[in-house]
């Protein structure tokens, strides 16, 4: 062996020379350093902390390096780290000296790093705020806002004049997402200096006017933490605040509904005032005089709720929709603090509806309403089977749901509710048959006809198995037995007979005190009971003891002859036992009973102290005194007072003066003059509307009301959306996109806001594009649901201008004069119509007439939409909302094949926000199962190049629930279907996703002379025609729109020629153009042309148009 080994190592030696011979003669040197995937090899062999420090040192040359791409692909691997959860704080030095970037994306995720590490790293922070202080006048608005972060990070006390400045400026700045950021600023610098709270105050006041939602919520969070007993900053801004609520952003609303809870127990008189009469609608307080209201009085005063009180409950109202449950929540605990009681009951089966969500949630809600059943058992009654329990439920959850059906019980539900008890009695786990137990209990002591049936049922679970289920029936028997202790005394001897097999301290404890208690019904047990404690006293548990000598000492005193022996012996026991508690009670009762010299007169009353009559144990919800707490509060949910939690106060006997809620109405004056565009659209509104003389008067009422608002919000939208045209302003979509779900019910607020969109339509050419700001879709992209959220608005939008701006709400009987003042109002303006302005000659381009109308807008939000942008579409071509939104849904995954989950999915036609390349899309998500999925995710993918955006995981899907997310998929404008994997924790189902080719479009809208300028640029190849025979039923305009808008998703183009009818779009993922031109012809025929580079789609487009058209 090692002559075959020493052979093969000399022809291994030879072979290497002569490589190295070859080497040198070639000219060859050998590597002496290694490839950087052998340094990732030896790097992962090596220890974590090696791995990440070598790790840290190649992000430290990478952002220390000359290229720009390197460092921007350094500091996203850093915020990819910080985001996992790891330590990057050793990369500070070589973050902050990229401070100065001119990279606007870079410069954004070092802003990120910083917020994250300035307190940690304070002093390297300093040396960059002179940076931090340039970039608060950067153009960009998402820079200014990331530079005051940072610098409110910084937790030095000397540069909080520095940041005072800086939080002043940027409560003053265009942007409405600088001066959200500067409100949460204000309450960093207070944790940090709270000597500052008299300017700090100053700011909040002046944030407070903001009419932005997206500053609101901040600006009133910023209030509750500064001066929240500082009320008189909310008086004129409350009914702003009211009608701003339906579109401030979810956690804002809580913290705005939490707010105005407190001030409304303030400002208004209580609605729950015994025997008065609720006049609900006060007509008569309007119309009539006094001399006849003081005759119609009755002895019972009418209570007439506060239009501010009344305001607040109807504009939270709407918001019971909300997909948030922390919202839902708040409006309930508001209408149960608030409303009259006829009223509260309307939140009912919005918190039977959060008991679908996870067992966190459940939790807190499942709290609330067992304070609420207490009080109130009728809201809850015809939802009883929502808390009957579940197998898949926590304990804690069955135990309150436990509660819940308690206080429910009555006459009528019992026998339902004990067959629920007797299921849950025989459950496996022992926490919740305990539960249970003690729910039986308290049925029978609040429900006398039932106390026999339930003590029967408690008795024969005596002989039950399980030992926790037994030792709960006895305390709970012990109980009962109390309340009529003359006709069970069977069940004491039944008792005592088990006491042997009972192990259980407290049982035990129990059956020795009704032993002693009612020893005189049971003369001959109650002794031998005693001499069998008598053997076992040294070991028994200490309750067990003290209850021994209990039973001694009564027997004694009943019975001395049989028990005096046993009494002394058991006294001689405790008097040297280890627990000081036992020694005390023995000496005590050995000097009560025992009589002799020392004792004195306190012998004679012995009898009367141990036998007294004891009243019977109320078994009481442990809810009971929760509602002395808010709820919904931290407070409520733990029944102590938390640090921070302030007390509703009590309603005030005789209400305050209204009249400070009032907001002066400030007369327009001639500065604004210049914008004559408003006048000009005052008379294109005029022709636009009929000529009905009641609509005009609220037409003309509604904008003078408002016209100072409008003005000033114009022309502040327009100073700054040159300046941030290019900072993507996606807070400010997302908030436009929520504002536009407002509903337009009441013809009031339907003129007013019909007119403020006809304004926003002329702006359009002056402005490059703003689409995105009139989008329907949430953020998540879900058109549908923020329409159901918004649909009971009506009345909230409806009073918005009246309430906000009016100043004579608090005079009604001059309310008609005051009308007819405020109508001559614009007759003055309409004057000044001859007057023409350069900045208005852009507004004589025609518009498009029949461009997609968006949902109606909040007037003092204008100067928030008008800033939003889109910078890569021309200006004659704007991207809109559809102005057909077919919701054909299909189904992805059906229930049997998915194990329970079912998933269907449809096209919204909204755009999508995660990426302006991607088809948004929704998905239904249903559980079918008897049992909880667990983790529903989106797996792996193909073809490999697709790009999909997914839905966040879902922890959680209850059976029979539902839940609809969105995502985004990247067709790249091909039919191509999207295949992925549907999984939950323990499957995987493939699915696929096939769009139809008119789905991959985005609606455009342009003018006639448009369309057929770009219509010239592609014929040729990229011109596709056909003739199609159309159905009579399709021969009218509406009818061709519509079947040609249910297929593709297409922006219509105003015609002058009846006989004409043109769409145009774009591709979602390449924005190539996409025109449709139908040109009617005799005997139900027509021509139809579709224009496009992308003649693969026109082709498909064009077979699918022709089969709709073709068809009735």
């Amino acid at each position: 062996m090692d002559v075959g080994f020493s052979a093969l190592r000399s022809e291994a030696v030879g072979a290497m020379r002569t490589a190295l011979v070859s080497a040198e003669n070639l000219q060859l040197t050998l590597k002496t350093e290694l490839s950087q995937e052998e340094q990732a090899l030896t790097l992962s062999r090596s220890s974590p902390k090696e791995a990440q420090k070598a790790g840290n040192e190649d992000l430290k040359e990478m952002l220390e390096s000359n290229k720009e791409s390197l460092k921007l692909e350094a500091m996203k691997r850093v915020v990819g780290l910080i985001a996992k959860g790891k330590n990057a704080s050793e990369l500070f030095p070589a973050v902050v000296k990229n401070v100065a970037s001119k990279n606007i994306e870079f410069k954004k995720l070092v802003y990120v790093y910083l917020v994250r590490y300035a307190e940690e790293q304070q002093d390297l922070a300093l040396l960059s705020i002179s940076t931090f202080q340039r970039a608060l006048k950067d153009p960009n608005q998402f820079i200014r806002a990331s530079a005051l972060r940072v610098l409110s990070s910084i937790r030095v006390p000397i540069i909080v004049p520095i940041m005072m400045l800086a939080i002043k400026e940027a409560a003053s700045d265009l942007s409405p997402y600088v001066r959200k950021t500067s409100a949460h600023a204000i309450q960093k610098l207070y944790s940090l200096d709270p000597e500052q709270k008299e300017q700090l105050i100053e700011v909040i006041e002046k944030l407070l006017k903001d009419k932005s939602t997206l500053v609101a919520g901040s600006v009133v969070m910023a209030f509750e933490e500064v001066c929240p007993d500082r009320i008189d900053l909310i008086h004129k801004n409350y009914r702003k605040l009211c009608n701003l609520l339906v579109d401030v952003e979810e956690w804002g609303q809580v913290v705005i509904i939490s707010m105005l809870t407190r001030y409304a127990r303030t400002q208004f008189t209580s609605p729950w005032t015994e025997g008065a009469i609720f006049d609900e609608n006060n007509e008569k307080t309007f119309y009539d005089s006094d001399s006849e209201e003081k005759k119609d009085q009755t002895e019972v005063k009418a209570y007439i709720m506060d239009p501010d009180h009344r305001l607040l409950l109807r504009n939270t109202k709407p918001l019971l929709q909300s997909r948030n449950t922390a919202v839902v929540m708040s409006v309930a605990q508001l209408y149960w603090h608030l409303a009259p009681k006829h009223e509260v009951n309307i939140v009912t089966k919005s918190l039977v509806r959060l008991l679908r969500s996870h067992r966190e949630v459940q939790y807190i809600v499942l709290q609330n309403i067992a304070t609420m059943s207490i009080q109130r058992k009728g809201m809850f009654e015809p939802f009883m089977k929502s808390f009957y329990v579940r197998s898949t439920d926590a304990t804690h959850i069955k135990t309150l749901k436990l509660e819940i059906l308690t206080n429910l019980a009555n006459e009528a539900n019992i026998s339902t509710i004990l067959r629920e008890f007797q299921t849950y009695v025989k459950s496996q786990d022992k926490a919740f048959a305990a539960a249970t137990i003690q729910a039986i209990g308290r049925c029978a002591t609040n429900i006398t006809e039932v106390t026999d049936t339930c003590l029967n049922g408690l008795v024969l679970l005596l002989s039950n198995r399980d030992e926790t289920v037994v030792a709960e029936s006895v305390v709970v028997i012990k109980k009962l037995l109390q309340t009529q202790p003359t006709q069970h005394s069977d069940i004491i001897k039944h008792m005592a007979k088990l006491f042997d097999n009972i192990t259980v301290p407290m049982a035990r404890a129990s059956i020795l005190w009704l032993m002693g208690e009612y020893c005189e019904r049971v003369p001959k047990i109650a002794p031998d009971v005693l001499r069998k404690m008598a053997k076992t006293f040294t070991a028994e548990e200490d309750i067990v003891k003290l209850q021994t000598v209990n039973l001694a000492a009564k027997l004694y005193l009943t019975n001395s002859k049989q028990t005096k022996l046993l009494t002394q012996y058991i006294l001689n026991l405790g008097k040297y036992d280890q627990n000081y508690d036992i020694r005390d009670r023995t000496r005590f009762i050995r000097q009560l009973i025992v009589p002799n010299e020392k004792s004195g007169a306190l012998n004679k009353y012995a009898r009367r102290i141990l036998l007294a009559p004891k009243p019977a144990p109320v078994l009481e919800s442990a809810f009971k005194d929760r509602d002395r707490y808010q709820l919904g509060t931290l407070s409520h949910s733990l029944n102590t007072k938390a640090t921070g939690y302030q007390e509703l106060s009590d309603w005030p006997a005789v209400a305050p003066d209204q009249s400070v809620r009032n907001v002066e109405v400030i007369e327009p004056v001639q500065e604004w003059a210049p914008l004559v565009g408003k006048t000009k659209k005052k008379k294109n509104d005029d022709k636009f509307f009929s000529d009905d003389e009641e609509e005009k008067e609220e037409e003309e009422g509604s904008e003078s009301s408002g016209s100072e608002d409008s003005s000033s919000s114009s022309s502040s939208s327009s100073s700054s959306s040159g300046e941030e045209s290019g900072s993507g302003s996606e807070e400010e979509s997302s908030e436009a996109s929520v504002k536009t779900s407002s509903d337009s019910g009441k013809s009031s607020s339907q003129s007013e806001s019909e007119q403020k969109k006809k304004k926003k339509t002329k702006k359009a050419p002056q402005k490059k594009s703003q689409p995105a700001a009139f989008s329907d879709s949430d953020e998540n992209g879900n058109g549908p649901a923020a329409s159901s959220s918004s649909a009971g608005s009506s009345s909230s939008s409806s009073s918005s201008s009246d309430s906000e701006d009016d100043s004579d709400s608090d005079a009604p009987q001059t309310q008609p004069k005051k009308r007819s003042d405020v109508k001559s109002k614009p007759k003055v303006e309409v004057k000044s119509k001859a007057e023409v302005s350069l900045l208005d000659l852009d507004d004589f381009s025609p518009a498009a007439t029949n461009a997609p109308k968006s949902s109606v807008i909040s007037s003092s939000l204008l100067s928030d939409l008008e800033g939003l942008s889109l910078s890569n579409i021309s200006s004659t071509m704007q991207v809109t909302t559809p102005s057909f939104g077919p919701v054909k849904t299909y189904e992805l995954l059906h229930h049997m094949t998915g194990k329970g989950l079912a998933a269907k999915y449809h096209f919204p036609r909204q755009p999508c926000l995660y990426q302006p390349s991607m088809v948004s899309v929704q998905l239904i998500l249903t559980n079918s199962s008897d049992h909880s999925l667990e983790e529903v995710h989106i797996g792996d993918r193909s073809p490999a190049g697709l790009h999909i955006h997914c839905f966040n995981t879902i922890e959680r899907l209850e059976p029979e629930a539902s839940v609809t997310v969105s995502m985004g998929i990247d067709f790249s404008d091909s039919t191509q279907a999207a295949n992925f994997q549907l999984c939950t924790k323990e499957d995987q189902f493939s699915v696929s996703i096939q769009p139809a080719v008119g789905e991959l479009l985005m609606p455009s809208s342009m003018t006639e002379q448009d369309f057929s300028k770009e219509q010239g640029k592609l014929l040729g190849m990229n011109e596709t025609s056909a003739t199609v025979t159309m159905a009579t039923a399709n021969s009218s305009r509406q009818a061709v729109s519509q079947q040609v808008l249910s297929v593709a998703n297409l922006g219509e183009v105003s015609s002058s020629q009846s006989s004409f009818h043109r769409f145009a779009g774009r591709t979602v993922s390449s924005a190539a153009l996409v025109l449709v031109s139908l040109e009617l012809k005799e005997s139900s025929s027509a021509f139809l042309t579709i224009n496009t580079e992308k003649s693969v789609m026109a082709s498909m487009l064009l077979r699918d148009l022709k089969q709709a058209l073709a068809q009735a």
